[in-house]
């Protein structure tokens, strides 16, 4: 067991690395929390996106499950309509459903993202979420 020796209380996990791939659309952090696929048949991230930034369509083989942290974000199914998230707020996503999650427009968002029975391979990544897409939120 590894125990945290992290001195900001407002803060569960670090913000950990900045994410350099193309399917982010600006600045997000990844933290890697559990790595061995081989004994878990999972991995688990801390993901945190600053105000605005989401990431593109994708589906994981897998499923994935999402843990709400901190700040304020969108969840979206194809076809579905966008759901608001905040910290608290668990997520279910079952294998094969293509989605994007990420901070709204002010405020940055974290969440604890859990990929399930990794064996069934990695994250699909698709197009990116369009600007009209993401600005479709309705309260």
């Amino acid at each position: 067991m590894k125990t945290s020796n992290n001195k900001n209380a407002d803060i569960i996990f670090p913000k950990g690395v900045t994410i350099s791939n193309t399917n982010f659309t600006g600045i997000a952090w990844l933290q890697m929390l559990v790595t061995n696929q081989d004994t878990f048949d999972c991995m688990i991230g801390n993901v945190t996106f600053e105000p605005g930034v989401r990431n593109s369509w994708h589906s994981h083989p897998g499923g994935q499950i999402l843990l709400c942290t901190s700040g304020v974000g969108y969840y979206q199914e194809k076809g579905k309509a966008i759901q608001l998230l905040e910290k608290g707020d668990v997520i279910e996503i079952a294998p094969n459903i293509v989605h994007w999650h990420g901070a709204t427009p002010n405020s940055e968002f974290t969440h604890i993202a859990i990929s399930t029975k990794t064996n069934l391979g990695p994250a699909v990544w698709l197009e990116s979420v369009t600007d009209e897409e993401y600005n479709s939120y309705k309260e």
